[in-house]
């Protein structure tokens, strides 16, 4: 890192503020994370109480607004200032680049507009990568990924907890720092199942 970079205030687009959670938007934060369509391709089960997501709000969001070379975002319309959806880009080695996003809010460009803002300070925060994956059955998920400028680089074989099932993830790959031959080998090392599929 040539930096030590810690999740902006604010970020703002044509249509939406990009910013930290906070208490106040834990009802927004449980409307999303409870919906049982949208978590169908989240590493989590659907939360069910509204106590469940103001736990899940601090331990995820809260607690980390501070973290060093952090972002954990929630993506909100201006209209509102409400919570539809949430950015994170993990600060270990994978710089994994997670989100959701309201379904009501899908098909509309809304993610593709709010990651292209995060990508901006990820450039500047000097981090040389970024990763993100995506259950084959999820490809709209890997037309965000291909509209940030990522590109494919394996499949592989998961069996996923907690839900205890079998997932096939395609990876995507963005490095920032000019080193284009660079491909995090991760996955691909730890299941022995991998593979690279033709016109992804």
């Amino acid at each position: 890192m040539n930096n030590i970079h810690k999740t902006p205030t604010q970020l703002t687009t044509d249509r939406l503020l990009i910013r930290p959670f906070t208490p106040e938007d834990t009802d927004a934060f449980f409307a999303l994370m409870s919906d049982r369509e949208i978590n169908t391709f989240l590493p989590w089960f659907p939360l069910q109480t509204r106590a469940e997501a103001e736990q899940f709000l601090e331990e995820r969001y809260l607690s980390r607004s501070e973290e060093p070379d952090g972002f954990h975002y929630a993506i909100c319309l201006k209209t509102d200032n409400i919570p539809i959806g949430y950015i994170n880009v993990d600060v270990g080695e994978s710089h994994d680049f997670g989100y959701a996003l309201r379904r009501d809010c899908q098909h509309k460009g809304i993610m593709t507009e709010a990651a292209l803002a995060v990508l901006e300070e990820i450039r500047k925060a000097g981090i040389p990568y970024i990763t993100a994956t995506h259950d084959v059955k999820n490809p709209a998920s890997g037309n965000v990924m291909k509209r940030m400028g990522m590109t494919y680089r394996y499949s592989y074989e998961e069996p996923w907890q907690p839900k205890n099932i079998l997932v096939t993830f395609r990876m995507y790959q963005l490095n920032l720092d000019g080193r284009k031959e660079r491909v995090y080998m991760e996955y691909w090392n730890r299941y022995p199942v991998h593979y690279i599929e033709k016109d992804v």
